[in-house]
């Protein structure tokens, strides 16, 4: 099976890809759990696995800024993650002096929102090829040949894969025709061919040492070792035609300088770029506090707002109580002095009433003098007529009794009367 097949295999199974690199990377025991999908999206057992890997760039302190208790918040686990990718892509360009172009980057929101494992089995293929990369990869290739065998072919074919995205990017950057990397392929096929070369030879020296053997065997073997000499002779021909490049007054030679000094300015611009790239995250972590800062203030200027709302409200309320109480006083003030003018007029009625009783008293006594100046002023009135009638009895005797009794009984209503 070609490589191009086992990476089209790959490719169109990665939940697949995914749980084998989790099996490889519970190898390194880390203290984070690392058993499912769910609990490396924290990245907190990714971050202690590059740490093993290679120490001195995944440091300490760099270790101690990947929160590990982040529940189930998935901005926080995409902060991690974005540290932990930010940080092998660095490792790859400055550390192994590879780019990674070629090879698509997972998409973080998938990873920690939705543990998407096809987004992390790209992450943790990264980290695969920091490992079989770093300065003690033989320890960890001959950890992966411990795995089970259908981990193990997973595995190997995600480091081909990773490895081919990487050899596309380094030949794309170079230009088509450039005298130095065709020296450098040349040059490997060559030490290729001469490598198999040594071995076809020695397979041949064992099989002439051999009393019985098969001639069919070693005729192959003669015609396969001819040809591999006569392509290995048509390599050195064009190796010796090219020219050399430690030779500054050559075409590859002046070539050669143009690009050590192209390369020196691009040194030059990539420390001065990372540099700016180092201030530029010391001033992005600076303006991520002060965003925190200014939303906790914002949060707390949202509830005072909230209050003085309400505040705000409560002190309408008391407006129009107390213009209602301003009202309501002016009409209390209003009603006193009515009450005022009312105790006023109850003690004129009062006075009144005193001075009523005593008219009333005078009219009374008025009245009983008037009645007793009537009955003065009758009195001789009466008198004369009894005088008179006394005169006229003596010649009335003879009329009897009974007309003199009237007239006595006369006389007695007249006296009484007012």
């Amino acid at each position: 099976m070609s490589s191009q097949t086992r990476r089209g295999e790959m490719e169109t199974d990665k939940p697949v890809l995914c749980e084998s690199l989790v099996i490889w990377l519970q190898t390194f025991n880390t203290a984070a759990p690392c058993m499912t999908v769910e609990e490396l999206t924290t990245g907190a057992a990714i971050s202690q696995a590059l740490h093993q890997i290679d120490p001195a760039w995944f440091s300490e302190s760099w270790l101690g800024r990947i929160k590990e208790d982040v529940g189930d918040n998935w901005r926080l686990k995409m902060n991690n993650l974005k540290k932990i990718l930010q940080m092998m892509v660095d490792y790859y360009n400055e550390v192994l002096s590879q780019q990674i172009q070629e090879f698509p980057l997972p998409d973080l929101v998938k990873v920690a929102e939705h543990s998407d494992p096809v987004e992390l089995g790209r992450l943790l293929q990264l980290t695969l090829g920091c490992a079989v990369k770093c300065e003690r990869k033989q320890e960890y290739i001959q950890i992966i040949m411990t795995l089970e065998e259908f981990v193990q072919h997973v595995v190997m074919t995600a480091i081909q894969e990773l490895m081919s995205k990487e050899n596309m990017a380094q030949f794309g950057a170079e230009p088509p025709g450039d005298v130095e990397s065709q020296l450098k392929k040349a040059l490997e096929d060559l030490a290729d061919l001469m490598a198999e070369k040594e071995v076809l030879a020695q397979r041949c020296q064992e099989l002439d040492v051999q009393q019985t053997f098969d001639p069919g065997q070693v005729t192959v073997l003669q015609e396969e070792r001819n040809s591999l000499l006569a392509e290995n002779d048509a390599l050195t021909g064009r190796a010796n035609q090219l020219d050399s490049f430690d030779d500054p007054s050559t075409p590859s030679g002046r070539k050669h300088s143009q690009l050590q000094i192209q390369l020196e300015t691009l040194q030059e611009e990539n420390f001065r770029l990372e540099a700016a790239k180092d201030d530029y995250r010391i001033h992005c972590e600076e303006l991520e506090k002060q965003l925190i800062e200014v939303q906790h203030r914002n949060d707390e200027l949202t509830s005072l707002a909230e209050e003085s709302r309400v505040l705000k409200d409560e002190l309408d309320i008391l407006r129009s109580c107390s213009d209602r109480a301003v009202k309501l006083e002016a009409s209390v003030e209003t009603y006193r002095r009515k009450l005022e003018d009312l105790g006023d007029l109850r003690r004129q009625v009062k006075l009144l009433e005193e001075k009523n009783m005593t008219y009333m008293h005078n009219t009374v006594d008025l009245e009983e003098e008037l009645c007793k100046d009537n009955a003065a002023r009758t009195q001789p009135e009466t008198y004369k007529r009894q005088v008179s009638r006394s005169c006229t009895g003596s010649c009335q005797r003879s009329l009897g009794g009974q007309t003199t009794w009237h007239t006595k009984r006369r006389s007695l209503k007249r006296n009484t009367m007012p």
